[in-house]
């Protein structure tokens, strides 16, 4: 059972979907609390210490065509914290003008211990193994919340106006890996019929996964600079679909960096949002611009 909140959020949602009845399961016992700060190492607000996952909710507005599309966005911050405005909120605001239900997720997270994610996690970066592993179990819960969340959108297509041969997800970063966990490994009947990968760090073991019985086109972008090193996983994922016959778009910019997401730096990679509308016009999901 998934329960629905009326909630009041920044920047206008229209309400907050708790995805599980009760406490999510595997993080019963969890006792940290969830807290939003402005990240000074990301230039940007994070979410951290997500213990009950939650969608927000960001409906087509009165007088705007509803094409029926809706898309789950997963934000990035390496299983430490949410990019929630300029990976979540920020998207499903311009996406809902054009005619599509965006919902902006919030999975389950590893606790901070501090008032600072950011820092937190690149001080365990500097072990990059040991940071990995502990992320293993953070990844599976975050990916039941992804599967949850689509759960929710499908079940509740009617009350939006949805039409559910047009579910997508797409996912920044670490968001980019719970995408692809509804779209590679996934044993319900809830899956997405398109999907995009925004400089995601794709596991070699996700990416093992055979493709989904279901065609499903997929949106691919990064930068060649990415500080992370991430480049090749999107050249990795783009070769698979490609090799499997499957919809495929690739824009890899020389400069962006990692994090760039609907942040502005002056680059060509800027316009990646406008080539993702581009795509999304192609296959019939958004209205026209």
């Amino acid at each position: 059972m998934i329960a629905a909140l009326s909630f009041s959020f920044s920047l206008s949602a229209q309400e907050a979907i708790k995805l599980y009845a009760g406490k999510a399961p595997g993080s019963e016992k969890w006792k940290q609390k969830e807290k939003k700060v402005y990240a000074e190492l990301f230039k940007t607000e994070v979410v951290y210490n997500v213990t009950d996952p939650t969608m927000l909710v960001y409906k087509v507005p009165q007088g705007v065509k509803n094409t029926g599309t809706a898309i789950v966005i997963a934000p990035g911050g390496g299983f430490q914290s949410l990019s929630i405005n300029r990976e979540g909120i920020d998207l499903a605001r311009r996406l809902s003008e054009k005619g599509i239900t965006a919902f902006v997720l919030k999975y389950r997270l590893l606790e901070t211990i501090s008032n600072d994610p950011a820092k937190e996690m690149m001080e365990k970066l500097k072990d990059r193994a040991a940071f990995e592993k502990s992320t293993v179990p953070i990844i599976e819960m975050a990916a039941s919340d992804g599967k949850k969340a689509l759960e929710y959108v499908y079940e509740n297509a009617a009350k939006y106006g949805i039409k559910t041969n047009q579910i997508g997800f797409i996912g920044f970063s670490a968001g980019s890996t719970v995408a692809m966990q509804t779209v590679l490994n996934n044993s319900t009947r809830f899956t997405p019929s398109f999907a995009a990968v925004i400089y995601g760090g794709i596991s070699a073991e996700l990416l093992q996964k055979p493709l989904p019985n279901q065609i499903t086109p997929l949106f691919i972008c990064a930068a060649s600079d990415d500080q992370l090193k991430l480049a090749p996983r999107s050249i990795q994922v783009y070769s698979k679909w490609l090799d499997g016959g499957y919809p495929v778009e690739l824009h890899m910019y020389e400069k962006g960096g990692h994090g760039f997401g609907m942040g502005k730096q002056n680059l060509p990679v800027d316009s990646w949002i406008s080539r993702f509308e581009d795509w999304l016009q192609e296959h019939k999901l958004m209205n026209h611009i």
